[in-house]
């Protein structure tokens, strides 16, 4: 068995100066600068929101939203596996016991920050009950204010899917 030996690099006066790097970097920016000025027809640009992008794919997550029963009422069972599997810490439950038979809890309240959200889908693989999805196809959420980023269990049920959920026969 042989030991290869390589040879440090950086070790020179120019290359612990950066300044080649940075020319040749400076050098391909201007390059690419001088060639989209002279022939805009190359570029891609979106008049964005007025034209919205067609390139996004079905798996895409979105903005989360609650899944209902037939009935109406949430298949939320405010069992906090989304909570408690979600990285950044940005969903918010609180329990109340349920009457109607369907389970033994839901949530009274159902909070997602979507600045906080790193939108990974963990929450909806975490959820047993497939109450939780990230199919609304809303893939730019804008507001004024950090308290409309925080959206509530009542907003989460009034997005629909972007496309029809299978049905379970």
């Amino acid at each position: 068995m042989g030991v290869k030996t390589i040879e440090r690099h950086g070790s020179s006066l120019k290359d612990r100066l950066y300044i080649p790097a940075i020319a040749g970097g400076m050098k391909t920016t201007f390059k690419r600068f001088v060639k989209n000025l002279s022939d805009t027809s190359n570029l891609e640009t979106l008049q964005y929101p007025e034209v919205q992008p067609n390139d996004i794919t079905s798996r895409y997550r979105g903005v989360h939203r609650l899944t209902k029963w037939d009935d109406g009422s949430e298949k939320c069972v405010a069992c906090y596996m989304c909570a408690t599997a979600c990285p950044a810490n940005c969903i918010f439950i609180d329990a109340e016991e349920r009457f109607d038979g369907v389970a033994e809890k839901r949530p009274k309240e159902f909070k997602i920050d979507l600045l906080e959200c790193v939108y990974c889908g963990y929450c909806v693989e975490a959820c047993p009950c497939d109450a939780i999805r990230m199919d609304t196809g809303i893939f730019s959420f804008t507001a004024d204010k950090r308290e409309d980023f925080v959206i509530n269990k009542e907003r989460l049920m009034s997005h629909e899917a972007l496309q029809e959920e299978p049905k379970n026969d």
